[in-house]
């Protein structure tokens, strides 16, 4: 569900499509001001693991998809802790600077992943202008979070092994002193 938050802070929009600033293909949602109906919502999925059915204007019943389902609950979720939502397709192709935001770090550093061939991205034509998959951005930030996540447990792991774990600020800054001497 995050990547329906992080997609609704890219497009940077409050309200549903009334902003150049969405792209096309997506709906951007804000909670309702009256959350009463929501929280009804929200208790009636809470209680129902399975797919409902979709009723029309006329009676007509259908089965709402699983994957449909899982959304809409997500939706809800989310709704109901007064967050907007966005929903698009995954395979949408972004702007450097979107994928950018997206990843909050600045175009000029996206250009020079790019560069490094550290993100798959597409050419328009014969233009250097480039659009990158949001998947491919998505898997990007994920990778990296895996790695930052990595390395901290193992930044955690040494301290704990030099008994730096626990230690106060003071202790701390003299082993690093003495161990930058060696």
């Amino acid at each position: 569900m995050s990547d329906l938050r992080d997609l609704d802070e890219l497009t940077d929009n409050r309200s549903v499509n009334s902003s150049p600033a969405v792209p096309v293909g997506s709906v951007v949602v804000d909670p309702p001001h009256d959350l009463g109906a929501l929280l009804d919502l929200a208790r009636f999925l809470e209680h129902h693991d399975a797919p409902a059915v979709l009723l029309g204007p006329d009676g007509e019943q259908i089965a709402l998809p699983l994957e449909a389902y899982e959304v809409l609950r997500q939706v809800v979720s989310a709704m109901q802790n007064g967050e907007s939502v966005s929903v698009e397709p995954i395979d949408r192709q972004l702007t450097t600077q979107q994928a950018a935001s997206l990843l909050g770090i600045s175009r000029s550093t996206l250009v020079r992943l790019l560069d490094e061939n550290e993100l798959p991205f597409d050419r328009l034509g014969d233009s250097r202008h480039r659009r990158l998959r949001l998947h491919d951005v998505l898997a990007y930030r994920e990778r990296k979070r895996l790695d930052r996540r990595a390395r901290l447990d193992e930044l955690t792991r040494q301290a704990d092994e030099d008994g730096l774990y626990d230690a106060d600020g003071d202790a701390y800054r003299a082993a690093l002193s003495e161990a930058r001497k060696s």
